[in-house]
């Protein structure tokens, strides 16, 4: 079985290869009780959005995740989503929600975990 840190890099890696910009993977288990990673991408329009929630749906029906959430921030549902996998959390954000939210600092005590190796 996989461990939690597989799948959250798996999850990355897929936001990655399915074009999400600057994707970033936190640890943040250690500062609350509800989650254990974050993972975080820059998306360019709402059907960008939605072919990364396939790929993420995909993945979850194959690894014994499911969705708790999926929530959207803004009216058009284009500026901010999240999908919440219970110990791993979806952050799927414009550029102008991601860099005025900017989660990379406000959770910057996390260990920020390189998927690329």
């Amino acid at each position: 079985m996989k461990s939690l840190e597989t799948k959250a890099i798996e999850i990355a890696r897929l936001m990655e290869d399915g074009k999400g910009k600057d994707v970033v993977l936190i640890d943040v288990h250690e500062l609350n009780s509800w989650t254990d990673y974050f993972v975080i991408a820059t998306v360019t329009s709402s059907a960008h959005w939605q072919g990364l929630y396939k790929q993420v749906k995909e993945y979850i029906k194959e690894n014994d995740l499911e969705v708790h959430v999926t929530n959207r921030k803004s009216p058009d549902g284009d500026d901010w989503n999240l999908i919440d996998l219970g110990p791993v959390v979806v952050h799927l954000m414009s550029e102008t929600a991601r860099n005025f939210y900017d989660l990379e600092k406000l959770w910057h005590a996390g260990k920020t975990i390189d998927f690329h190796e």
